[in-house]
């Protein structure tokens, strides 16, 4: 109470309004993964959880994507087809398509370079130190899903422990694509926290393009021909065939206009009096008289035609061959056209990730436009064109709902004239009735959180019924506001959520003694519609 020594006018600010409870954010993920680079500025940022809000930010901290490698397959130069070599470390494509879902700010924690190989020590030093940050809300750990089974399993057990323990995060796991992938997840994650997590199948064909060096693409195939055109494309094509890493060279004179004439030192073929408006046939009938060919032919485009005088050196470049070989780089001027078709044919080639980014990005968006209650399902996805395995309603039952062990995993679907859409929103804990989906666990994850920091002032304040009467009408306050979102069920506030606190109620006298205020919360969580069932019957005539 404030003391009056002086004659004077005094003025003081009664405050009437009570404490407010500020909404913690609900779908700040934290990535877990492997980055171009683990310095900035000279600066060590491995094991350094760094906030970012756009993709650039990560290119700009962390580095682009770890480039594919291709191989073209190509048969007079026709392409045949083209195998993709995937980079090991996608975590750069999972932020992509993280924010091409909608999402927002987000955490990252490189645990190392595209130079080391996945394990599991690294990502359980990653989750040791997200244990410390306060903000992010959910675990991602889409780049250990290439880890062995067993290793992938007691990451995914470890993040459910530290989301127990900390009680604000939930985690999002995707189940690794292989033929028992449902089965081997359901055994090895365990049965301790599942209600801190949700797993989801397939993985995604996206729209993504893998980044790549012209140096990484190899074209190949199975003519065991390299060849060269000369000027005139449509004359005569000089083949060798060897292997590409002679470095074979053919070398034109125009010499004399006569007979052209042939020599052959092993990788270079020079051919002299090669005369202006000389015929392809006139060059290869000399050819064919040539005794020393060795690994060149020349072949007729069109007899007709004739080739131009030409001076100068060209390297022979290849179409494939069993054993040669060569890279994008080295058709670039030579052959722009093949160059341009095997450009064209490699940039179609799509990555596939695993869905956990793209579900992250739809729990964002949901929690943005609707809030934390409503099921972040039936929610179509950018930047994918179909799930890898297409899950039937059938095959969907026995994901739903596990007899054995009741571990619900989450189906993501594609519907026609839809898109691919989210088709689940359970927890691992499906047999559980308090805690089976999604929006219940990570609406009183939110509730939970925001209570606990908006409490904080009552520490150390007089443990009475003033007190009590604050923290009373702050909470009702803050869900009051929930329940007029329709983030909890019921017609009334009474039926909504009570808040109970006072001596007699939730304290006794030893809980006052020993400095403990207790307020007991109840809420009426809203439940997602999983099963709509809508019943039809005859009516009857009636006139």
């Amino acid at each position: 109470m404030s003391r009056f020594l002086t004659p004077d006018v005094y003025t003081e600010e009664v405050p009437l309004l009570p404490q407010s409870v500020a909404e913690v954010s609900t779908a700040v993920p934290a990535f877990i993964g492997y980055t171009e680079k683990t310095e900035k500025n000279g600066e060590s940022i491995k094991n350094v959880v760094y906030r970012i809000s756009t993709l650039l930010e990560f290119k700009e901290a962390f580095g682009g994507a770890q480039p594919a490698s291709f191989r073209v397959n190509v048969n007079e130069e026709v392409i045949e087809n083209v195998e993709v070599t995937a980079p090991q470390h996608t975590l750069y494509h999972a932020i992509d398509l993280y924010f091409k879902n909608g999402g927002g700010d987000c955490y990252v924690i490189s645990v190392g370079s595209y130079q080391d190989e996945p394990n599991k020590t690294s990502f359980l030093e990653g989750l040791e130190v997200l244990s410390k940050e306060d903000e992010p809300t959910l675990i991602m750990l889409g780049e250990a899903a290439r880890l062995d089974a067993v290793d992938y399993h007691e990451v995914c057990q470890m993040a459910l422990n530290q989301c127990q323990e900390l009680k604000d995060r939930f985690c999002i796991f995707d189940i690794q694509n292989e033929n028992e992938g449902v089965a081997s997840f359901r055994n090895g994650i365990g049965t301790n926290n599942l209600k801190y997590g949700a797993a989801y199948t397939p993985y995604l064909q996206t729209s993504l393009t893998y980044k790549y060096q012209e140096e990484s693409v190899i074209i190949s195939g199975s003519s065991g021909q390299e060849t060269i055109q000369l000027k005139v494309e449509e004359a005569i094509k000089i083949v060798y065939n060897g292997s590409a890493q002679d470095e074979p060279k053919a070398t034109i004179n125009k010499g004399s206009a006569g007979t052209p004439s042939f020599n052959n030192t092993g990788t270079t073929l020079t051919i002299t009096n090669v005369g202006e408006g000389i015929s392809a046939n006139a060059v290869v009938d000399a050819w064919n008289s040539f005794d020393d060919k060795g690994d060149f032919d020349i072949v007729v485009l069109d007899g007709t035609a004739t080739v131009e005088s030409f001076t100068g050196s060209r390297n022979l470049t290849t179409t494939g061959g069993d054993g040669a070989s060569l890279r994008l780089s080295d058709i670039k001027e030579s052959q722009s056209e093949l160059y341009n078709r095997v450009v064209n044919e490699v940039s179609k080639q799509r990555i596939i990730l695993p869905p956990s980014a793209a579900v992250a990005g739809a729990y964002a968006t949901t929690d943005r436009e609707r809030g934390v209650w409503k099921a972040p399902a039936n929610v179509s996805l950018n930047g994918v064109i179909a799930p890898v395995k297409k899950i039937t309603s059938k095959d969907q039952e026995r994901l739903n709902v596990d007899s054995d062990n009741g571990k619900s995993i989450n189906a993501i679907r594609g519907f026609v004239g839809k898109g691919t859409l989210i088709w689940g929103a359970r927890t691992l804990d499906g047999n559980d009735n308090e805690w089976r989906y999604v929006p219940v666990r990570r609406l009183f994850n939110m509730i939970e959180e925001s209570t606990k920091k908006a409490s904080q002032f009552a520490v150390f304040e007089s443990n009475d019924a003033v007190t009590w009467l604050k923290v009373k009408a702050m909470i009702e306050s803050f869900l009051y506001g929930i329940w007029q979102q329709g983030g909890l069920a019921g017609a009334t506030e009474e039926q909504a959520y009570f808040v109970n606190i006072g001596l007699g109620k939730t304290m006794t006298q030893e809980d006052i003694l020993n400095g403990r205020m207790i307020a007991e919360i109840g809420l009426a969580a809203v439940r997602p519609a999983e099963f709509i069932i809508l019943k039809f019957s005859h009516k009857l005539q009636e006139a």
